[in-house]
């Protein structure tokens, strides 16, 4: 695999690591479980999807998952990964999905790490950028209209539930 690292000069995205799971396990919070992770996390769970991420980068899959990482250090703040292939998703739309731990909300990280998403995801051929967000979760639909995506027609999962889809058309990222 090239190791990937992206940088707007506040933050630095790259793929996610085994060693990463420590920081991921203790910065789970109930709003991370409920829109993002679908469960708590557990060590040997964390581990083996961590496992996974990597294999879709070693592979070239579809899922890109990336940590975001603040300062010198690199100290884990969240996550945000790519699909270029999912459910509902015509060919080129690329699904963004993204949390952050509690002690980094609020300060704008999540809308630079979707600026820096959209510009790698159009890197890889991506034509447009779906963010799908359930309508009691405000704060990610604003993160998508920071980031310069705009409302689109809603759909529903399997399951039944209702997703705000937010778009943004590729090109203009790469820009």
């Amino acid at each position: 695999m090239r190791e990937v690292k992206l940088s707007d000069g506040i933050i630095a995205l790259s793929p996610l690591r085994l060693d990463d799971a420590d920081a991921h396990l203790a910065g789970e919070d109930e709003p991370l479980v409920r829109w993002l992770n679908g469960g708590p996390g557990t060590r040997e769970g964390v581990e083996a999807y961590f496992r996974h991420c990597r294999e879709q980068w070693d592979t070239a899959g579809p899922l890109r998952a990336f940590g975001i990482r603040m300062g010198a250090d690199e100290v884990l703040a969240g996550t945000i990964d790519l699909r270029f292939e999912g459910e509902g998703l015509a060919p080129g739309q690329v699904n963004v999905a993204y949390g952050l731990y509690p002690s980094w909300r609020g300060r704008g990280l999540a809308t630079r790490a979707v600026l820096l998403v959209s510009q790698y995801a159009a890197s890889e051929g991506g034509a447009e950028a779906v963010i799908q967000v359930e309508p009691e979760n405000p704060a990610s639909a604003a993160v998508a209209q920071r980031a310069g995506f705009t409302p689109s027609t809603p759909t529903h999962g399997k399951d039944g539930t209702r997703f705000d889809w937010y778009i943004r058309d590729l090109h203009a990222a790469a820009r």
